[in-house]
């Protein structure tokens, strides 16, 4: 059935952005505005290519374990080290949010091309593209009993561990962020730090924390991009516009992890959809591309019209907090 591919499809497209927009989310809440989702996303993807690569190249047969757990960790620090290099220089150092979000951005690509570029090398590779096959078919395993449920089985039970993986960090990051402690303290943060911090929370502790874990997670988005969508296939540039359509994807779901879950879906189906249109040339295609971007804008325009406060962003979003004004 066409209708339960392009479903199919749309999931696994829309993962990537469901990793990006919880992770950006968790940074938000806190009051930083992370620009640089799309390099942690890109750097989440090669630190994974380079675990997987040199333990496939050092390995007779691969371990199902190790060949995802490898990979994994390596993704994870990674990221965390973007993390920590974005926390430092917003948090500590107090530099402009917008900036050094770009700047990691264009220093992620950078850093992936290279790498990318470097290993394709090694392979012998006229392109610059690696593949990890061995490796892709462990992270792409599904459930042995997705083919005996039909089109349900097709749709939503094809997929592997860290597409299901994201829609539970989603869920768990939204009961946390609406009805924890540390949830309220987070929030509390971003939305005014002066008073967060003059009620004994520590307010750097809470951005680093936020800016960090939403980093890791992130990162796992590009993992799975290169593992599951892409086959365990490298090429430099490949990721396309997905780290800003996560960002976009923020916008949409108003700040909140478990709309991002179907606003996901819906930005993957937007995304694919003009290969489901005959007839299209390239023009046409690229122009379909950017409806997730239009439904976006459009969105923004209605919640802003509205002005219910629950869909604005958190009120310190983007801006440095300096203890001594107080």
């Amino acid at each position: 059935m066409i209708w339960a591919g392009f479903l199919q499809r749309a999931i696994m497209q829309g993962i990537p952005l469901l990793y990006g927009s919880t992770g950006e989310i968790i940074t938000e809440k806190s009051g930083n505005l992370n620009l640089g989702i799309p390099g942690i996303m890109y750097v989440g993807g090669i630190s994974g290519v380079i675990g997987a690569f040199l333990y496939e190249q050092n390995t007779a047969s691969v371990n199902p374990v190790l060949a995802v757990l490898i990979p994994l960790v390596c993704s994870m620090l990674g990221s965390l080290l973007m993390g920590l290099i974005y926390s430092f220089l917003t948090v500590s150092l107090r530099a402009n949010q917008n900036v050094t979000g770009l700047a990691l951005t264009t220093f992620g690509v950078g850093f992936g091309n290279f790498f990318g570029g470097s290993l394709s090398k090694l392979t012998g590779s006229d392109i610059p593209s690696i593949s990890l096959t061995a490796t892709s078919n462990c992270f792409r395993t599904s459930l042995p009993f997705a083919e005996k449920c039909g089109w349900f089985g097709q749709v939503f039970l094809s997929h592997s561990f860290l597409a299901y993986a994201a829609v539970i960090i989603a869920v768990v990051t939204s009961l946390i962020l609406s009805r924890t402690r540390v949830g309220l303290h987070l929030r509390a943060v971003g939305e005014n730090p002066a008073t967060a911090d003059a009620a004994g929370i520590n307010v750097g502790r809470y951005k680093y924390f936020a800016t960090c874990i939403g980093s890791v997670i992130a990162g796992l988005g590009g993992l799975y991009y290169v593992m599951d969508y892409a086959n365990g296939v490298w090429s430099n540039d490949g990721f396309g516009d997905r780290g800003w359509l996560a960002i976009a994807l923020v916008i949409f779901a108003v700040w909140r992890p478990n709309i991002s879950i179907f606003g996901s879906i819906l930005f993957g189906g937007l995304y694919i959809v003009h290969n489901y249109i005959p007839g299209l040339d390239v023009s046409g295609q690229e122009l379909f591309k950017m409806l997730p971007y239009v439904v976006t804008i459009l969105f923004l325009v209605f919640i802003s019209m509205r002005r219910k406060r629950e869909a604005q962003p958190p009120a310190h979003l983007g801006l440095p907090y300096f203890r001594e004004e107080r």
